[in-house]
């Protein structure tokens, strides 16, 4: 008996000492920021500028403008947890060839960008950047699009402004729920100081939404789109199921191309 209430007080200490490591290394556990010098120079095959905004708190935040002249408008793109602007080539291609010109962003800690990672500072560091759209276009030719993480941030900002509209590859729901489904032993709604509650973010955008999410998916699971579709009132919204479709490389197959079609029309 008292062999196991050693044993079961050691577990408590190790699970006690489990939550405080997640509490304090969470942003380790979610974000993989991939740094690039501030001297690279950025090569897209096709005419754009690099510029930098500054945010109240000094932060440093870059981003690649790709302009094509375009009628139709202005894509802004927010990427995933990993990587940074200059492995979007392929994105830039995707949105140019739709005839729209682009804006890819670096978050945070990012490529070439700094400051101190927060939810608060991240959606208003996005807000700079629509305004920043929304000083060279006009607000009905924007297109917000969020890929994977991304996708938190995207649907925070169609939810506070008013985009033509919101494009979503492979989302989640809200960052708990995706948080309790990869760590199911932590109390997740307790401890995380990263939400992004995408399912209220909903409630909120008024432009129709396109959803785009792989079946095979193993590092956000379909039933999280599926979870954020039905929480989308009306019937403004479309969800693209890639079957047999991962995390990545949607972009390979025809249901994600034709509903691109559509979504970029």
């Amino acid at each position: 008996m008292r062999r196991l209430r050693k044993i079961g007080i050691a577990l408590g200490v190790l699970y006690l000492l489990l939550l405080v490591s997640a509490y304090f290394f969470q942003e380790r556990l979610i974000f993989f920021p991939s740094k690039m010098p501030m001297s690279h120079e950025f090569d897209f095959c096709q005419p754009f500028e690099e510029f930098f905004l500054t945010t109240d708190d000094g932060a440093k935040l870059n981003a690649v403008h790709i302009k094509n002249n375009s009628t139709k408008g202005v894509a802004l793109y927010f990427h995933g947890n990993s990587g940074n602007v200059s492995h979007l080539g392929h994105v830039a291609n995707l949105i140019t060839r739709k005839g729209y010109d682009a804006i890819l962003v670096d978050y945070r800690t990012y490529g070439k960008s700094t400051g101190k990672l927060s939810e608060q500072a991240l959606n208003e560091d996005a807000q700079l950047f629509y305004d920043y759209a929304l000083n060279r276009y006009d607000e009905n030719e924007i297109v917000l699009y969020g890929r994977s993480f991304g996708t938190g941030i995207a649907s925070r900002l169609a939810a506070k402004n008013n985009p033509c509209r919101l494009i979503l590859e492979s989302p989640f729901s809200s960052a708990v729920d995706l948080g309790s489904h990869r760590f199911p032993i932590l109390p997740v709604s307790w401890l995380s100081q990263f939400r992004f509650p995408s399912t209220e973010y909903m409630q909120e955008v008024k432009c129709p939404i396109y959803i785009f999410h792989g079946t095979a998916d193993k590092v956000i699971p379909y039933k999280f789109a599926q979870r954020l579709y039905e929480a989308i009132p009306g019937d403004g919204k479309k969800l693209f199921t890639i079957e047999g479709g991962g995390h990545n490389y949607l972009q390979d197959y025809k249901v994600f191309k034709d509903g691109m079609n559509e979504a970029l029309e």
